[in-house]
C-alpha cells in the first residue's frame, strides 16, 4: 500500500535505485569521518557505517517494488494501445 501511494505520487525505481547508491556512499563516508572525528574507535565507527548502511537494501527493495508497478502501467498502456487500433 505505501509503495502503490509512493507510485501514485509520482515517485520513480530510478529514485530509489540513486538513493541506495547513495546511501552507500554515505555509510562509508560516515563510517570514515566517524573513524577520524571520534576518539572512540573503530568500533564506535562500525556502528555508524552498520547504521547507515542499512538503509541501501531498504531503498533498493523500494526501487524494485516500484518497477513492478511501473512494469503493470506499461503493459496497461499497451493492452489499451490493442483495444483500441482492433
Amino acid at each position: 500500500m505505501i509503495i502503490k501511494v509512493l507510485h501514485e505520487k509520482g515517485l520513480k525505481s530510478e529514485h530509489a535505485y540513486c538513493a541506495g547508491f547513495l546511501s552507500v556512499g554515505l555509510a562509508v563516508a560516515s563510517w570514515v569521518g566517524s573513524l577520524k572525528a571520534e576518539c572512540r574507535g573503530m568500533e564506535r565507527a562500525d556502528h555508524w557505517g552498520i547504521f547507515v548502511g542499512e538503509w541501501a537494501p531498504t531503498f533498493f527493495a523500494i526501487g524494485l517494488a516500484l518497477a513492478n508497478y511501473e512494469h503493470d502501467d506499461q503493459e496497461t498502456a499497451s493492452d489499451a494501445l490493442h483495444t483500441v487500433a482492433d
